[in-house]
């Protein structure tokens, strides 16, 4: 696996690509902070790519030299599951990295890219639903945790995380 690194906005012809990422990572380093049955109804959903977050241009993948995502996540105006806007505040949206390059500056690196173009575009705070196995990543990047809360994620799914948010 090559050290050279590229980030890029994703396309909705990303899909596949985001998709084995999330499906690579999700299962791996969310175990740390759910149980089977949290993640057995959960997963199949969140390892797919959401295509209008693919099409946005405020998602972003990271990519090594031969092709393999290995980082992605971004930024929506609208508060997920919903049509909300706060003005200037902007939500970090499904952040991943792969189980082999963590602790390697991906995700920061993705962080970075999502807060420097929410800048140009007027925001100046963050809010996310943190899983509960990242919570001490976002804290890491300056976010506080506001509560606890369960995401619905379908009918009968629901998704323990920690609503976080950072000024910058």
């Amino acid at each position: 696996m090559s050290d050279q690194t590229t980030i890029r906005s994703t396309t909705a012809d990303d899909h596949e690509l985001v998709s084995d990422l999330l499906l690579a990572s999700y299962p791996v380093l969310m175990r740390a902070g759910y149980s089977d049955a949290v993640l057995d109804a959960a997963l199949p959903a969140m390892t797919q790519a959401n295509p209008v977050l693919l099409a946005s241009g405020t998602f972003y993948v990271v990519q090594d030299n031969d092709g393999l995502a290995i980082g992605c996540g971004g930024w929506t105006f609208e508060r997920p599951g919903s049509a909300e806007i706060v003005d200037g505040l902007a939500h970090i949206r499904h952040f991943a990295t792969h189980p082999n390059r963590t602790g390697k500056g991906i995700g920061r690196l993705v962080y970075q890219c999502c807060e420097k173009n929410a800048r140009q575009a007027g925001v100046g705070q963050f809010e996310c639903y943190s899983s509960l196995n990242a919570e001490g990543y976002y804290a890491s990047l300056g976010f506080t945790a506001i509560e606890r809360l369960n995401v619905p994620m379908g009918p009968e799914i629901v998704f323990p995380a920690v609503r976080m948010t950072c000024f910058i």
